[in-house]
């Protein structure tokens, strides 16, 4: 069971993010990544639904995460995909018994060595707004406690997300999520930059973003723009890696 201290420290962390113009992808980010490591989960992933009641990915622990959500999303199954839909938690224990469940998800993620799945609505009373996804591999156990605290952070975003709203007032839920989902797109696209220009990889290229603009105190999808748009950039990154 975690520990009172380490508790104390992730509810720190997380919070730290929640100033009052926080950055969206980068308190989601935060949040997968603690997850992700309260769990020993290797992938966590964070879906939001989109203006049409789609759904997108935005946030996840680590590009095996990412992947994991986007193959439910290319095929509209999934773990994730079925909690948001019902509003409800998405249990599968055995991955390799669920093929007619979900018959184009579940042999793909057997074969990327993810064995089970724990899904956590996104949801405020009848609002929901997305899902978390929490992935093991064999012999990985999620007991009573863990699951609690997982829920307890999908709960801490779903408020997180929907008080932003409330601060604002200028925008709706739909328009807020809607630029958290094109502030995804450019961050992909200044990853992609970052790994192909410093020939390191895209886990790592986001970590030296994401630092860059906590160090230099811009918001991680501005900095991320500046990367897409000006070469000269990319410049300031490279000391990152000494």
């Amino acid at each position: 069971m975690i520990s009172t201290n380490r508790m104390a420290d992730l509810l720190i962390d997380v919070a730290d993010t929640l100033v009052s113009d926080f950055d969206i992808i980068d308190f989601l980010h935060n949040l997968a990544v603690h997850a992700s490591e309260l769990t020993g989960s290797p992938a966590v992933g964070l879906l939001l639904s989109d203006l049409s009641g789609g759904l997108d990915q935005v946030a996840a622990s680590s590009e095996d995460a990412q992947t994991l959500e986007l193959l439910q999303l290319q095929h509209s199954e999934g773990p994730c995909v079925e909690c948001y839909r019902t509003g409800r938690a998405v249990i599968e224990e055995d991955l390799a018994g669920a093929q007619e469940r979900w018959p184009n998800f579940a042999p793909r993620a057997v074969a990327a060595g993810i064995s089970k799945v724990h899904a956590f609505p996104m949801r405020l009373r009848d609002d929901v707004i997305g899902a978390l996804n929490v992935f093991g591999r064999p012999g990985d156990v999620m007991g009573p406690d863990d699951v609690r605290l997982v829920q307890s952070l999908a709960d801490f975003a779903t408020i997180a997300i929907l008080q932003e709203r409330a601060l604002s007032r200028a925008e709706s839920l739909s328009e807020q999520l809607q630029f958290a989902l094109n502030s995804r797109i450019v961050i992909e696209q200044a990853k992609g930059a970052v790994a192909r220009s410093l020939g390191i990889g895209v886990d790592e290229a986001f970590d030296i973003l994401r630092s860059h603009a906590r160090r230099t105190q811009q918001r991680l999808t501005e900095l991320a723009r500046a990367v897409v748009i000006d070469r000269d950039v990319m410049e300031t990154l490279r000391p990152a890696q000494s």
